[in-house]
């Protein structure tokens, strides 16, 4: 005998008998016809291999058998019932978990705010948050380990993801907040080449823009200290040994009250961050939610950077 066979509209007909103790009102109840009713009834017996019901001219009664299933019945209609509301939740975007693959200075400066603002509406919605170098974040999403990604776009072209901007940012040039530099407003990115330059690690976004920036000017200053820890490069110059370019997020990172930072210009550099997704995925509600809410605070952010 296997209970897992029975259908719910078997059970339920089963449980609709035991409470009324009458065919013809449980089928009244249930807004099916009697003889409906009664095929489900037998559908259940037959698939048991047990009578359910006796029936006398005083009514119906519940068998041995019958109120033995009826407590099993209430509680397997009652889990199928709570989980479908689990699944309309879910579908709703009222329930889950949404995976984000960040660079660490985008995870700190962006999405503390943009959880602030989702959890508001969807306080059940789970966010797991990864912060990793670009290329792992890229790898993340097209893998599908990340719902997700916060990132700039592949340097190289990923196949089956899908880069939408989100915000542009400015380099600035950190220095000690004693250094002459933190009396200028402005500073060209020529100030690398007579001073001991902290570049951020190999694997770095960071390190990929600046790079370019400091190729395409003419400057191409050997780094005297390579940090992959943004955190790590900001104490590097609070403590006086060099200076550096970074991204007006990374400074959510660092301790920045030793440093000061000045705004670079000839070129003014930018790093746009955008959202990445897997174009072959459908995304979750809660998701898409997710990503509306990015969306927005990705908007008020770019007024003040």
């Amino acid at each position: 005998m296997n209970r897992l066979t029975l259908t719910i509209s078997e059970l339920e007909a089963v449980l609709l008998v035991a409470d009324t103790r009458n065919f013809r009102a449980a089928a009244e109840r249930a807004s099916i016809s009697q003889p409906a009713l009664s095929r489900r009834v037998q559908a259940a017996e037959q698939k048991l291999n047990a009578k359910l019901f006796d029936r006398d001219r005083h009514g119906v009664s519940l068998t041995d058998a019958g109120a033995e299933l009826v407590p099993i019945a209430q509680r397997m209609l009652s889990e199928f019932r709570d989980s479908l509301s689990d699944l309309s939740e879910f579908i709703a975007g009222r329930r889950g978990s949404v995976s984000i693959s960040a660079l660490p200075s985008v995870a700190a400066a962006i999405l503390p705010q943009a959880a602030q603002a989702f959890q508001e509406f969807h306080p059940q919605v789970r966010l797991v948050i990864q912060a990793v170098s670009a290329g792992q974040v890229t790898r993340a999403v097209a893998e599908g380990s990340a719902d997700i990604g916060l990132s700039i776009a592949p340097s190289v072209p990923a196949q089956g993801v899908a880069f939408s901007p989100l915000l542009k940012e400015h380099f600035v040039l950190i220095c000690p907040r004693h250094d002459p530099l933190a009396r200028r407003k402005t500073v060209d990115w020529s100030a690398f080449s007579d001073r001991p330059f902290i570049a951020s690690g190999p694997a770095s976004s960071i390190r990929l823009l600046t790079d370019r920036i400091l190729a395409a000017s003419g400057q191409a200053p050997e780094a005297n200290y390579v940090a992959d820890n943004i955190s790590v490069v900001g104490a590097m110059v609070a403590a006086g040994v060099g200076i550096a370019a970074v991204p007006k997020l990374a400074l959510r990172l660092m301790d920045t009250t030793r440093l000061h930072s000045v705004a670079l210009q000839s070129p003014a550099a930018t790093r746009e961050i955008g959202i990445l997704v897997k174009e072959q995925r459908s995304l979750s509600a809660a998701a898409k939610r997710f990503v509306a809410t990015l969306q927005q605070v990705g908007a008020d952010m770019m007024k003040t950077l």
